[in-house]
């Protein structure tokens, strides 16, 4: 029987578990895919600590993974038997050897890309499409301020902006992080440990501040990057890594410049399968025209799922995780 990860009960790394799991027999409309690559995402750790509760448990979590489809159910006319797929988002479960999924959630992988590269980016990648064209329409002559720049998305966003023609702004927590971020694109990494990044962008930007700030980091950040904004910005707020904002009085978005705020979030920019193909579509182009490098930077036996959570927690990763089966 083949293994998967789950989860009895929301808590920490621990509670990761490495046990048999039936994938069951696809269903109409459904495929079973058996995995090749299994990606890592942050939104795996909220899954697991219960920030963002599954729906019931036991569960596997996960939503992100590629491979190759083992069988299909009545109905399915997206993929076939033997297709090299991948896929990012709901329903949750790639933590996994193999599993079935609604195959109108599934994207053939293109020639060129791989299961371990695929993986690594399209729940990454596809989050960097929505943030540099759904949320705010990224091109020459912009400025931005990406937090997290030497993360899984940051790098990415890095060089998929630079490539837009916009100037690269980003956030990141040592020297080595920099230059990291520097050799994807971030024009004007800042090391925020060292350096006030809010007084840093308003020197960068002679004084008028960024058209958009990218933060997936949260309370830790939240009113800097408010501060960071030219007068009618948008902050798109896409995580929380370092705890919950909190509740906060919308007029504080007038007095500090009529700015915009936006929470999205994947699911919703790719529920429609033709969105989701247009995103994938996009990420592939600028991935197989060398635009954007994706580089896998660790890999862990999907058995050590405990480990891998911890590393990411601790804020030992760079760039993209996977997991290897």
């Amino acid at each position: 029987m083949p293994n998967a990860i789950r989860i009895h009960q929301h808590g920490g790394p621990e509670v990761l578990k490495w046990e048999a799991h039936a994938p069951g027999t696809p269903g109409p409309g459904e495929a079973l895919v058996r995995h090749e690559a299994v990606g890592l995402n942050y939104i795996d750790v909220y899954h697991r600590s219960g920030l963002y509760p599954l729906p019931s448990l036991p569960a596997v979590p996960g939503l992100e993974a590629a491979g190759v489809v083992a069988e299909i159910g009545t109905g399915v006319t997206e993929v076939a038997v033997g297709d090299r797929v991948a896929y990012a988002g709901v329903p949750p479960g790639a933590y996994a050897e193999m599993r079935c999924i609604p195959a109108h959630r599934l994207v053939k992988l293109p020639e060129g890309i791989g299961c371990l590269a695929a993986a690594a980016m399209m729940l990454q990648g596809m989050t960097a499409r929505y943030l540099l064209k759904g949320c705010w329409p990224v091109g020459p002559g912009m400025s931005l301020l990406i937090h997290a720049a030497a993360g899984g998305v940051g790098l990415i966003v890095c060089q998929w902006a630079r490539h837009l023609g916009a100037t690269v702004i980003g956030t990141v927590g040592s020297a080595a992080k920099a230059d990291l971020a520097a050799a994807h694109g971030c024009q004007h990494p800042i090391v925020y440990t060292r350096e006030d990044f809010v007084g840093r962008v308003k020197e960068i930007t002679g004084g008028r501040g960024v058209d958009v700030v990218y933060d997936s980091v949260g309370q830790s950040t939240f009113m800097k990057s408010l501060d960071c904004l030219r007068p009618m910005g948008m902050l798109v707020s896409f995580g929380q890594s370092s705890g919950p904002i909190g509740l906060m009085d919308p007029s504080i978005l007038a007095q500090k410049g009529s700015l915009f705020l936006t929470r999205p979030t994947l699911m919703t920019y790719t529920a429609r399968r033709e969105d989701l193909l247009a995103h994938a579509a996009d990420l592939f182009e600028v991935v197989r025209s060398g635009a954007v490098k994706i580089e896998v930077a660790r890999t862990y036996p999907l058995a050590e799922a405990s480990r891998a959570h911890r590393d990411l927690e601790g804020r030992k990763t760079t760039g993209s995780s996977v997991f290897t089966l």
